[in-house]
């Protein structure tokens, strides 16, 4: 069922205008009668049927709210050292889908890209967008927020006000497991590298500041690969993935 993002999805009947009015009626081709999904983006969502639709606006009549069934109670922020743009927007698009509440641009020492100001504001318009667009996609209930790009200390002074903050890193001792091991609840923040990984003196700085230096095995991953691998796996311990 589609699922559309709204202020609010409260009271009997709920309009809906602009790009995401003309994508119901002439992209969907949705007719009266039919049913869609609105969420208020806090969790809260809407079944509703369609009373009356144009390109301009669709009216919608609440039949049902419910709270999102898709949205994880573990909160998982992401923070994510700058790769190259393409490979941002597949980390920020897969990442949504896994569950993260929000993913956080990093700039660290070893980053290949290093946008200006002005490159980097354009940059995350559509990198908010593309996140947008994985909620929908995969029926989360809130829009996960895309941050401003921070400095490698900057963000590791944030992360460590986590529940558990977590630093991966290639030279770690300690998996992952003995890290969410010491989970019991709250906000989990995960830093990840870019292309070219983080120096020793990352490494010792974050740890310094209570970061837990975690590995995810023997192998090298590729700078947008961690991070899903990541994801699934904290999700996973978190018991918010299903194998069956």
């Amino acid at each position: 069922m589609p699922r559309f993002f709204v202020d609010s999805v409260e009271g009997d009947s709920v309009e809906i205008t602009g790009s995401d009015a003309r994508h119901i009626a002439l992209s969907l081709r949705m007719k009266c009668g039919e049913s869609l999904v609105l969420c208020d983006g806090n969790g809260r969502e809407a079944e509703c049927d369609i009373r009356n639709i144009c390109p301009e606006s669709v009216v919608l009549d609440v039949l049902s709210r419910r709270d999102s069934a898709a949205e994880p109670k573990a909160r998982v922020v992401l923070y994510q050292a700058l790769p190259k743009f393409d490979k941002l927007e597949y980390i920020i698009q897969k990442s949504v889908e896994l569950g993260v509440s929000k993913i956080v641009p990093v700039m660290t020492s070893r980053c290949i890209s290093r946008p200006d100001e002005k490159t980097m504001a354009k940059k995350l318009e559509r990198l908010r967008k593309i996140a947008d667009e994985a909620a929908k996609q995969s029926g989360r209930g809130r829009l996960p927020e895309v941050g401003e790009l921070l400095s490698f200390k900057s963000a590791v002074k944030e992360m460590s006000t986590a529940d558990l903050p977590i630093f991966f890193f290639e030279h770690a001792k300690y998996p992952l497991r003995g890290c969410m091991e010491k989970y019991n609840g709250g906000e989990i923040a995960v830093l990840v590298g870019s292309e070219g990984g983080f120096s020793n003196e990352e490494a010792a700085f974050a740890e310094e500041n209570g970061l837990l230096c975690a590995s995810l095995g023997p192998r090298i991953l590729r700078c947008e690969t961690a991070p899903v691998a990541a994801i699934s796996a904290i999700m996973y311990a978190a018991g918010e993935m299903e194998i069956i």
